[in-house]
């Protein structure tokens, strides 16, 4: 039909910890939705997961973007903006952005990772 109902799923070391509202019939969702999570200190990497949700079938996999514990270490003051997405099944093409916000806050002790996902394209 030329659109997606798209959310996202937010993996810390591939556990599913938040999920956004489904954006209904649209090929650029805004969620401007903001989330904050403690981070255990063995913390490897984030990934946010575009989902299309289908009511007749499996919900399937836009693309993902991965942020590392390197790339956020490199970014002291946090990241903002696009980042392309990338395929999951190296069988299909993936097309399209996220803008995010991500950054770490507290000390080593006690790390929570704030993070907002905005908009797609």
């Amino acid at each position: 039909t030329g659109s997606s109902d798209p959310y996202c799923i937010v993996k810390i070391d591939d556990e599913a910890i938040i999920r956004t509202a489904t954006v209904w019939k649209t090929l650029s969702p805004f969620w401007g939705e903001e989330y904050e999570v403690q981070l255990q200190p063995g913390f490897h990497s984030l990934s946010i997961y575009v989902m299309d949700e289908d009511a007749l079938s499996r919900d399937d996999i836009i693309g993902k973007v991965c942020i590392t514990r390197d790339m956020l270490a490199e970014h002291p003051k946090g990241y903002s903006g696009w980042m392309s997405l990338s395929e999951v099944d190296p069988d299909e093409e993936v097309q399209g952005e996220i803008h995010l916000r991500v950054e770490v806050l507290g000390s080593r002790g006690s790390r929570r990772l704030r993070c907002s996902v905005l908009e797609a394209r």
